[in-house]
């Protein structure tokens, strides 16, 4: 990383940034120049990344968006824009993850992972591409390694994350010919505040289920996801698009 200014008069809108990937991405993109647009739902810790952002040379802002909510995320997605005149990179990390027994998910459960986790992708993609035609940027969606196997408990999770992989797989054929990449990551075995404590593991589960879930060494930090997300939103990935990549150790070789 040392040395590397990929990202040098780029403007990077990163969601997710209170903690876990989004975070480190946020760090990571301005140690490398970039000015960042910090997104999250929470306001103390978006703001925390924003001053650790800052302290890296970086021009760094925060707001607070849920993205769930399309008039919320439009709204941001222009205060980007006005800020820094322009947008280059969407590297859209925002997601909930909730494990349950399907047979005892209510649905407000579902709903509400589908809409942040897929209808938030979708609002904050659909703000930022008129932009990004405009710059010829990219984008960067998380997925996850359940969007390619099954994860036991995590059904709503799955189908959310799945849709993100299709989602994104469709904006790079729609827009490639017009100059904006859309790619996707799919971490497992990452340790974040979304994944510590096992995010409600039902008591009586399978523990051979939850096992195959896992990488082949150890979980390691979210700074491992973005070291790759900030490749593919740098023009090092010019000619890398429609690609869904696993960052997993392993768990599904």
């Amino acid at each position: 990383m040392q040395g590397l200014r990929r990202f040098e008069d780029r403007v990077v809108l990163i969601t997710g940034a209170a903690s876990g990937i989004g975070h480190a991405t946020a760090l990571r993109i301005a140690s490398e120049g970039g000015r960042v647009f910090c997104v999250d739902v929470q306001a103390d810790a978006v703001e925390e990344t924003a001053k650790q952002a800052g302290e890296l040379g970086a021009e760094a802002v925060a707001a607070v968006c849920d993205v769930s909510d399309e008039e919320a995320v439009a709204r941001t997605v222009a205060a980007c824009v006005d800020r820094f005149g322009r947008l280059d990179s969407l590297c859209h990390v925002a997601g909930i993850l909730r494990f349950s027994h399907l047979h005892e998910m209510d649905t407000e459960t579902w709903r509400r992972i589908q809409s942040i986790n897929l209808d938030g992708t979708f609002f904050m993609c659909r703000a930022a591409l008129p932009h990004l035609l405009e710059s010829q940027g990219n984008i960067v969606n998380v997925s996850s390694v359940a969007a390619k196997a099954g994860l036991a408990y995590g059904a709503a999770y799955a189908a959310s994350k799945g849709g993100v992989l299709s989602f994104t797989k469709t904006l790079a054929v729609e827009y490639g010919k017009r100059g904006v990449r859309a790619n996707s990551v799919c971490p497992g075995s990452i340790k974040t505040p979304m994944t510590r404590g096992g995010a409600g593991l039902p008591p009586d589960l399978d523990p051979e289920l939850v096992k195959r879930q896992m990488a082949l060494d150890k979980p390691r930090g979210p700074e491992t996801v973005a070291s790759l997300i900030a490749f593919l939103a740098s023009d090092d990935a010019a000619h890398v698009n429609g690609e869904d990549i696993l960052v997993d150790g392993g768990t599904l070789a």
